[in-house]
Formats: structure tokens, sequence, C-alpha cells
């Protein structure tokens, strides 16, 4: 008997998505537990910043990391990287002496019952849960035991990146991880419904399919949950999501616009570059490329394509920091008009390299009003149901489950709701 606590992420769920006729599941607890009516996203609104955001209870200005991709000064240049892919972490610990600058929960539980995340979204977002080795992750690109010891071939998490992929992850974490294992704090994060968006439109038959799939692992789960307390353990379990999705309208390629304005030779020596973070971008700079950028950042801002910039300290607003060579952050206007399937609100994207924009599908990156309203939801025998109407974020999950485990919270920017 003992106190557990669990966390189940539907990447690219937005709350407004969580209806009877799609998420029956979600639904029924929402009725019976704690559900976070204004529960927010982090800046930028992407996987990988949001799995860091959870696992350190800090936004990207105190963790450290700045995007799905970030610019790192490698031998005094601006060189912008995927950190989606497995390598990432050697790239970012050759350039910055360090991973995450803050603990995350996994180190905070190695010697209260350990850590151990099932994920099915990019390597990089899967990784961040625990970049350092404390606990175990599972990943179809590569697992790792406590220490950075791969585990075992027979251990492996050998699953596709698809709706096929999140339920056998799924019955594996329920069978194994719930019911054999029983470490204090389990993640699973499914890659659905937000990989499904990538290539299919908001409201489509194959956006609400995922959304039903994604439910039904959610009723494994809770089911899975439901036998621990029946044995006597106290099990807090957290269902939610990182981001909400919004619909491609058009796209737009800054290195072409900095081109254009006389910064082309600036973003070949690699002293501006720019950092895409689908519907939102990064700008860096180094001390060579500050003053041409920051000279042509007023002219930009005026674009049609361009809702809102923030320059320096102006990054604090969203949780951010002009570090690391971050000079600005750009979110994308949205337009008002409907996609074939009636979901209002369209929005430019930032062109990165290699990558088409699906126009028409989904998208999210910065702090439009779709892609910022994830939804969470605490269910738990000390969790009286009800909506709380307060602001919470993805930076209160890690000291609500450290609140729950009765560890202390020194350092997290967010706050324990009550359990």
């Amino acid at each position: 008997m003992g106190r557990f606590s669990v966390f189940v992420c539907c990447d690219g769920l937005g709350r407004d998505w969580v209806q009877p006729d799609w998420t029956p599941t979600l639904c029924a607890m929402r009725e019976e537990s704690l559900w976070c009516a204004a529960h927010q996203a982090v800046f930028p609104s992407v996987t990988r910043v949001s799995a860091a955001s959870v696992a350190t209870g800090c936004g990207a200005a105190r963790h450290g990391l700045h995007g799905n991709r970030m610019g790192l000064i490698e031998q005094g240049r601006i060189v912008v990287r995927d950190v989606g892919k497995p390598d990432f972490r050697t790239w970012m610990r050759d350039a910055t002496g360090g991973m995450l600058r803050v603990p995350t929960i996994a180190e905070r539980v190695t010697a209260h019952g350990g850590f151990i995340g099932f994920s099915n979204v990019s390597p990089g977002a899967a990784y961040f849960l625990d970049p350092e080795h404390f606990g175990y992750v599972y990943h179809r690109a590569g697992s790792w035991a406590p220490g950075g010891t791969p585990v075992a071939a027979s251990d492996t998490l050998s699953v596709s990146h698809d709706l096929a992929g999140d339920r056998a992850m799924t019955a594996r974490f329920c069978t194994e991880v719930l019911g054999q294992r029983r470490p204090a704090v389990a993640v699973l994060w499914l890659a659905n419904p937000d990989l499904t968006l990538h290539g299919q439109p908001l409201g489509s038959a194959a956006h609400l399919e995922a959304l039903r799939e994604a439910d039904q692992c959610v009723r494994e789960v809770y089911h899975a949950v439901q036998r621990r307390r029946q044995q006597g353990d106290d099990v807090l379990l957290l269902v939610g999501s990182d981001h909400g999705q919004e619909t491609i309208g058009d796209c737009i390629d800054l290195d072409a616009w900095l081109t254009s304005h006389g910064l082309g030779a600036a973003l070949e020596e690699g002293d501006i570059a720019v950092a895409g973070q689908g519907t939102a971008a990064l700008l860096y700079a180094t001390p060579r490329g500050y003053g041409p950028l920051l000279a042509v950042l007023d002219v930009l801002r005026k674009e049609p394509w361009v809702d809102e910039m923030l320059v320096g300290d102006d990054l604090a607003r969203r949780g951010h920091a002009a570090t690391g060579g971050v000079v600005a952050a750009i979110n994308m206007a949205r337009r008002e008009d409907a996609n074939p399937f009636g979901v209002h609100g369209s929005r430019w994207t930032v062109a990165e390299p290699g990558k088409p924009p699906a126009i028409g599908c989904g998208q999210h990156g910065g702090w439009g009003p779709d892609e910022t309203r994830p939804f969470l939801i605490m269910n738990s025998a000390g969790v009286p149901a009800g909506s709380r109407r307060q602001p919470t974020g993805l930076i209160d999950i890690a000291p609500t489950i450290l609140r729950f485990l009765d560890l202390p919270l020194t350092g997290m920017e967010g706050m324990p709701l009550p359990t």
C-alpha cells in the first residue's frame, strides 16, 4: 500500500474538443474529478518545451529549452537544430555545457519510488522528460534505464508511431508499469491526436477518430488506476494535454524576408538565425548580428502576417527570456475564416527547411487562442469534483505530484493544486 501518481498526456487535444461524442471517458471523468477550466499552455506551445515544463515545473526561461527548434551557439555562430532528434541532447550539452537548468521530477523522486515514462511522440520530447537519466524513459527510438544504460533488448518499446502504437504502448503501460512495477511517478505520453492533426484538418473524420482512440487509451489507464485503488493504493491520476491545434492558412519564409531586407550575409554567417516554432518563431543573433537584426524589427512587426512581437525583457510576458542568443519572439497572425469542417480560425506559419507546410491541417507553437487551451483533469480520493476557474498551467503539474507525494517543491515556478 502506498501513494503513487500517474500523468497521461493526450498530445494536442485542446479542451474544446473534450465532448461526449468524441471523448466519453474524459467527459465522465470531468464530472467526478477536478476540471481545470482555465488551463494554459507554455510558450512556445510545442511538445518538447511542454515536456520539459511538465518535468520541471518551470517555463522555458528557467529550464532553458527554447522551443521545438533551438538555436545553439557553436564556434561563435548560431546553428538551429531540431530538438526532436535523438542526438539533440549531445549538441545541447556541447554548446551550453549542460541540459535543463533545473531538476526534473525524475531526479526528485529517485530515492522515493522512482520514475517511469512511456512516450510515443518525438525522441526529443520523450527524452526531455528525464534528460539526465535518473529514471526510466521508454521510446521507440531507444529506451533508457537510470544512469543512461540502454534497457535490455527484450525490454525496449517497440511500437509504431501511429494510433496503433499508442494503443500498444498504453496496454503495456497499464499491465507492466501500473500493475507490476508501480513507480512513484508514471507518465504516459500519447502521440495523438497531435500526430493525426499534423496531416489532417481539424474536425475531419480522421481527427475525430484520433480523439476517440486517445479517449480509449485514457479509459484503459483509468481502469488500471481503479484496480490499484481497490487494492488499497492512494493514486493521484492527472489526465491532460500540452497544447491545442489551429489550422494552417498560409506560410511565410522568414529567412527569405530577412534576406530581402539586407540580412542575407548575416544569416549565411550564422550571426542571425530563425527557429520556426510552427505558428511562432524565435529570432536569434550573435553580438555581431544583434544591431542589424534590431534595426529591421520595427518593419517586421508591421507585416500583416505578424500578430505580435516580443523583444528583450518583454519575452518574460510569455515565460521566455532573451538568453542564449534569443532576441525576439513572433506570434503569427490569425484569420477568422472557417475550414471545410466548420472550424474557425487559420494561422500563418513559419517555414522550416525541408518541411513543406500542410496547408489546411493542424499546427501550433505560438500563443493563439486555440493552441494555448489544453485541458487538465485531477482525479483522486482527496480531490473534490468540480470546476476550477482560476488559471492553471503545465508548470503546476510537477509541484502537484510532489505535494501529493509529500516531497519538497524547492525551485519550481508552478504551484501545487489541492490534492
